[in-house]
């Protein structure tokens, strides 16, 4: 079996690109990230109720049911409505997830009426 042409792939087109440049994000203008970092601090369930809300939230936006800035502020909300228990078995994870989801959905109900 031939081995795959890796020289006509994606890196070939970044390459050619030019140069890179990273800067640190403005949390500013990136708000979630300020989000995102307090949760894996809170560690618990945080980064699992974060991940849950934002899936819903997105979705919202996507679908036209909400507005981009909304997200964050979806996120927000639950991760503030919810406790950061740790979570000690994938019930545990299924659970807060679960419950995430379902207190973003009201979130997302109460803020379109």
């Amino acid at each position: 079996m031939a081995a795959p042409n890796r020289s006509a792939g994606p890196a070939t087109r970044l390459a050619r690109a030019g140069t890179l440049t990273f800067e640190a994000p403005d949390p500013e203008r990136f708000p979630a990230l300020r989000l995102a970092r307090h949760a894996l601090q809170s560690g618990g369930g945080a980064p699992t109720i974060l991940n849950a809300a934002n899936e819903v939230a997105v979705q919202a936006f996507l679908e036209r049911r909400s507005g981009f800035l909304d997200i964050e502020r979806v996120v927000e909300a639950t991760l503030a409505d919810l406790p950061h228990s740790s979570l000690d078995s994938l019930d545990d994870v299924r659970h807060i997830d679960a419950e995430a989801r379902r207190v973003a959905r009201e979130h997302l109900a109460r803020w379109s009426d």
